[in-house]
This record gives structure tokens, C-alpha cells and sequence, in this order.
């Protein structure tokens, strides 16, 4: 496990992954994301209004995280792929004073994180949240990432050791 304190706005919040084989309550999963793969290079998506980043976000009603994960993928880097669970970064704000009850997101809460192994790169229509996509060198990500930080360089090397 590793945990590092970032900044989201004006506020200050706790991160720390952990590698895990079993999701973490389904009512305190506040997004799911993806490390996706084709021969040996990531996906990265670039999101409107946000920059490079990899697919994921909010779990649909009715779908589980990993089909969450897949229809990201597809809907935001139009690629398809087989996954598996790397486990879940716990997001705390007990220490962000800016937190409060009305806050759309648990004091605790969790991203799951997979990694995706493409079998299909789709044609690119840019019909979502995203204008385009690369596959780079897993080695260059905070060349593109600008909010890289050292959990989801963890979350990498650890979906990097499974290719």
C-alpha cells in the first residue's frame, strides 16, 4: 500500500491504493477505471475539459465495475478488451475540512482500478467525453498526465507486472 495527499479543487484529500482481489463495498464506489493495454503500450484518452487521462467513470444501474470498466473503455477510447481487478484506491476526507455531509461523494470512498488487456482497437468517433486517443509508452505518462502522482504510479507498475 502506498498514500499520498492531493489536492482536488480546493481541497486536500487522502489516497491510498491497495491491491486486492475482492471489490470494496458496491455502495461506496465512486468511479472505476481502466489501464489498458496493446502490446506494451497505455491508453491514454483525451477528455473534454480535462486533458490526457485514462477511460473510466460512474458505474451505471445495474452494472457491475467491470462492465463499468469495459463500457468506459469503449465509450471514451473505443477500444474492447478482456480485464482484471487490480484493486482500489481509498479516497479519504476525514482530513479535508471542505468536506461536509451534502457532499456528493462519502467521507470514504473508493476507485477500482483493472487493467485491460485490448484485443480491439474500434474506429475512433469521438461521439463521448473524449476528442482522441494514443497508446504511449507506459514510460512517458507524466509527459501527458498532468495530475500524476505516486499512487496511480503504483496502480501502473502494479497493472505493468501482470502483462
Amino acid at each position: 500500500m502506498i498514500t499520498t495527499y492531493v489536492n482536488w479543487g480546493e481541497a486536500t484529500v487522502k489516497l491510498t491504493w491497495r491491491p486486492d482481489k475482492q471489490l470494496p463495498p458496491r455502495e461506496r464506489i465512486t468511479s472505476v477505471h481502466g489501464y489498458c493495454f496493446k502490446d506494451g503500450q497505455l491508453l491514454l484518452v483525451n477528455l473534454n475539459h480535462r486533458g490526457w487521462d485514462f477511460p473510466g467513470g460512474h458505474i451505471e444501474e445495474g452494472e457491475t465495475p467491470e462492465e463499468c470498466v469495459k463500457r468506459e473503455a469503449y465509450e471514451e477510447g473505443y477500444v474492447s478488451g478482456s480485464c482484471s481487478l487490480l484493486g482500489h484506491i481509498i479516497v479519504d476526507h476525514s482530513e479535508n475540512p471542505k468536506w461536509d455531509e451534502d457532499s456528493p461523494y462519502p467521507k470514504v470512498g473508493y476507485q477500482v482500478f483493472y487493467c485491460m488487456d485490448i484485443d480491439r482497437l474500434h474506429d475512433f468517433q469521438a461521439k463521448y467525453e473524449s476528442g482522441e486517443r494514443i497508446l504511449i509508452d507506459p514510460n512517458d505518462v507524466t509527459e501527458y498526465y498532468h495530475g500524476w502522482n505516486e499512487v496511480y504510479q503504483e496502480i501502473l507498475d502494479d497493472a505493468l507486472g501482470r502483462l
